[in-house]
């Protein structure tokens, strides 16, 4: 069950959507796990882009039980876990935290639409 406001997650993917959608974002290959440094090199180039800046702040003010809930549920909307597997991937996601989780899920190519897959697949959805 998801322990976190979804209406947060909601805010998240219209971020991300947002800044995902600048034609100067290239992000090369899917992460493969949040300790990775390579998140960090690709979004060095956006370090002064507000809408980047906007997305990086919001999640970073988001307690760790709230990022972890987050990559989760970005992992779940990918297909590596199953929704009877959350528990699972809340572990795992809880395991693999680290500082600077919101490049991760910033430089996760899809992110935004692994969001709202995963809020499906729990039984939330972004839409009024």
């Amino acid at each position: 069950m998801l322990e976190m406001n979804p209406e947060i997650v909601c805010d998240v993917i219209a971020r991300s959507r947002e800044f995902h959608a600048k034609e100067e974002v290239v992000i090369p290959e899917e992460p493969g796990n949040p300790g990775d440094d390579w998140a960090m090199q690709i979004l060095a180039d956006h370090a002064d882009d507000l809408t980047y800046l906007d997305l990086k702040t919001q999640i970073d003010d988001l307690d760790p039980e709230q990022q972890v809930q987050l990559v989760a549920l970005m992992w779940l909307g990918r297909g590596d876990y199953e929704a009877d597997e959350w528990d699972m991937a809340v572990e795992d996601a809880k395991d693999n935290w680290t500082p600077t989780t919101a490049e991760y899920l910033i430089a996760t190519p899809l992110v935004s639409d692994y969001l709202t897959e995963g809020l499906a697949l729990l039984g939330y959805s972004c839409e009024d």
